[in-house]
């Protein structure tokens, strides 16, 4: 039997109040498990609101949107399609609500009126996978900005969604912050979660399985890594990356094989076999 779609999106709209054109128009979308989404556009182009969308923050006011088959247009399934959808925003202060990591992370759970050995192992495991684990009695405020990204997404992941959104949520860190983060997202999605990444950076979007450009609320393009780096990367005004440029150069010349990704630990491995 076919699996059903993560996320199944058909003719969505939608308008803000007192705004002259729509944020979201006509858009088509359909994302099935496992897909890792790089979600492109400028600012305005609907990125966010489509988020918002998915994760039944806001209702579609035209067509539909199901996440993991559920309406997210119905009140009523709000809270269960945020168990499984998780959304992660730009600026973590904006979902730390406990003064201590460990007590932030527990605090879903602790929502969902889970018994407390399932929420200390779904904190333990929260914390392991963002590397928080040595962090765990620190004080919330008191982390970096990269640590308190991550202790957002270990929130998250406390949930045990099945898919994650990600708003721009790697504009703030610096670029060992960055690495750290996309690393643990990597992981995650070895293990099977669905990823929808909304971000500006191309170097972001190597890791991706799928890349979808948005314009003027909607959806521009949508295709491969692959078709993107080489037919619509200049074309939509992106910058090409620096590893996809040394990618091309190693293949060139023969030093890695087909099927390498444009990632600086993929090149190195690939150079070192």
């Amino acid at each position: 039997m076919e699996q059903s779609p993560v996320f199944f999106i058909q003719g969505a709209g939608y308008s803000y109040k007192g705004a002259s054109v729509s944020a979201i128009e006509s858009v088509n979308l359909s994302v099935t498990s496992g897909e890792w989404v790089a979600l492109l556009g400028t600012n305005g182009s609907g990125k966010s609101t489509l988020a918002k969308m998915m994760n039944a923050l806001l209702p579609p006011m035209r067509g539909v949107c199901f996440a993991m088959g559920m309406d997210t247009s119905a009140p009523e399934l709000a809270a269960s399609i945020r168990q499984n959808v998780a959304l992660v925003f730009q600026n973590p202060d904006d979902q730390i609500v406990a003064s201590i990591v460990e007590e932030d992370v527990a605090f879903g759970p602790e929502n969902l009126g889970l018994p407390s050995e399932a929420i200390r192992a779904r904190v333990e495991r929260a914390l392991q996978l963002t590397g928080l684990s040595e962090m765990r009695r620190r004080g919330s405020y008191s982390l970096s900005g990269g640590q308190k990204q991550r202790l957002a997404l270990a929130g998250a992941l406390a949930m045990e969604p099945k898919a994650l959104i990600l708003d721009e949520s790697t504009s703030m860190l610096d670029p060992e912050g960055r690495a750290s983060f996309l690393n643990c997202l990597r992981e995650l999605n070895t293990r099977g979660i669905t990823i929808i990444q909304i971000t500006h950076r191309m170097e972001e979007v190597v890791h991706a399985s799928r890349v979808v450009i948005m314009e003027a609320g909607k959806v521009a393009w949508d295709g491969s890594p692959d078709s993107f780096w080489e037919e619509k990367c200049a074309e939509f005004g992106f910058d090409t990356p620096q590893e996809l440029e040394l990618l091309r150069s190693l293949r060139a010349g023969g030093f890695v094989p087909a099927g390498t990704k444009p990632v600086v630990n993929d090149l190195l491995e690939a150079l070192c076999l």
